[in-house]
């Protein structure tokens, strides 16, 4: 290969380099715009945890089937192969043996065994439904969490560019009455320390944005180096639902309450299924037995030794465990136990609930009279601001008054946005706290409150 040849080729591969980086650039730099509901779609399609859950959901839907299945016919077939010697042999010239049975069986009576194995399976399915709804609540609130974040984050950046707008105009002031020799040159390095801090903290609030995104797209179920646009503002709408309404609605509505008075309900079958060992099991079956040389046939010309064992029945079969040395009563005594374990478990659940409720509603309350007190400082902290200025221009005033007033209007805006995201992630824990459906309806599945 020349030269040429070899320049050519290597100039090529180059722009195709270049071409590619140029398209990956491209494409890493194409944003998608999204609200807040378009995340929480998002984290309903693409979370781990939502499809695991649905896993189980599917596994209970089996375990129902099993459940049904095991009330109906069942069709065995057993067979055997022999070689015959000795005295059996000489009665008949048999060398070879092949016994095959073909039996159908069915349950006719368990005792109620197979019953509350079904009503335990159908209770269980039921309540997978309803915790995958709990597992989307679950999702939805920190998908939100992480929605609100990112949006304080974004705040965050503009308060410090605020700030950095702020200080680089001061700074051209101190700087044109440092040049006509009005102000000394301390005035000019502290605002230039000062300059240095806020882009400093830009810098960090960059920083926090990006990792939020990161934890947003980690929660939606998208590349972590995603970019994403998001379209909504932290806002402020009043909340006006009582506490008395918020705490009655979750002892109503949340997934966890209503599992706990399932599983109360499939404990108290357990106790069905255990007790039924001591009753008595009916059993239906009908049977064909067929012997010979060959394999599936009957020989008639064997001897009525071998000829006799080619038969059929048809009856029924009753079995009783009258006395298991109290083996039954055990099982029955462990499934009482877990009756009142799923009971103490279900009394729980609403407690943990009301206080989830409770706590946090006060944390909204809380945000809401936050944000009034945090507005109201923001203007006065501008007015202090514009008149450390304007003191400082006259001469009355010093840098350190301006450079105080900056820092306290900056704390002033970060309390006021910090409010907002308060505010908003206390009423999306609200939300799930209370148990506000995501796309289930769960009055089918409100059994009646479990009681001490």
């Amino acid at each position: 290969m020349n030269k040429y040849r070899l320049k050519k080729i290597s100039a090529l591969v180059c722009a195709g380099l270049l071409s590619l980086s140029v398209a990956g650039n491209a494409f890493a730099a194409e944003t998608m715009d999204v609200n807040i509901e378009d995340c929480v779609q998002m984290a309903m399609q693409n979370n781990h945890t939502i499809k695991g859950a649905l896993t189980d959901y599917d596994s209970a839907v089996w375990k129902r089937h099993e459940a049904r299945r095991s009330h109906g016919p069942t069709l065995s077939w057993t067979s055997a192969a022999q070689r015959v010697g000795g005295a059996a042999q000489n009665r008949a010239d048999v060398k070879s043996l092949y016994l095959n049975t073909v039996a159908v069986s069915m349950p006719i009576y368990t005792g109620g065994q197979l019953e509350a194995s079904m009503r335990a399976a159908d209770l269980g399915l039921d309540a997978s439904e309803i915790a995958i709804e709990g597992t989307k609540q679950g999702i939805k609130a920190k998908t939100q969490a992480a929605y609100f974040n990112a949006l304080n984050c974004r705040n965050m950046i503009k308060v410090s560019q605020d700030s950095v707008n702020t200080i680089e105009e001061h700074l051209k002031n101190v700087n044109a009455q440092y040049s006509v020799g009005t102000v000394a040159k301390t005035d000019v390095l502290a605002s230039q320390v000062q300059l240095s801090n806020a882009q400093l903290s830009l810098v960090s609030a960059q920083n926090n944005y990006d990792v939020a995104i990161a934890n947003l797209n980690n929660v939606i179920g998208m590349p972590v180096d995603t970019k994403l646009n998001l379209k909504d503002e932290l806002d402020f709408q009043p909340y006006d639902i009582s506490l008395d309404s918020c705490v009655q609605y979750a002892r109503d509505n949340r997934p966890d309450i209503l599992a706990a008075d399932y599983k109360v309900k499939i404990a108290e079958e357990q106790k069905n299924i255990a007790g039924a060992g001591n009753k008595p099991k009916v059993q239906g079956e009908v049977s064909r037995t067929f012997v010979g040389e060959h394999p599936f046939g009957s020989d008639t010309e064997m001897s009525d030794f071998y000829y006799s064992q080619n038969s059929w029945y048809m009856g029924l079969g009753v079995s009783w465990n009258i006395f298991d040395n109290n083996v039954t009563q055990a099982k029955v005594n462990q499934a009482k136990a877990a009756i009142e374990k799923a009971k103490e478990e279900a009394l729980s659940a609403r407690e943990n609930g009301d206080l989830e409720v409770k706590t946090a509603y006060s944390n909204l309350i809380s945000a809401a009279k936050s944000i009034d007190t945090a507005k109201v400082a923001v203007e006065k902290a501008k007015e202090d601001y514009k008149i450390a200025q304007v003191r400082y221009g006259a001469g009355v005033g010093t840098n350190l008054d301006v450079m105080d007033a900056e820092e306290k209007l900056t704390t002033a805006h970060s309390n006021y946005y910090k409010a907002l995201y308060k505010y908003n992630s206390s009423k999306a824990d609200l939300d799930r706290a209370m148990g506000i459906m995501v796309d289930l309806d769960l009055n089918k599945f409100k059994a009646e409150p479990v009681n001490k």
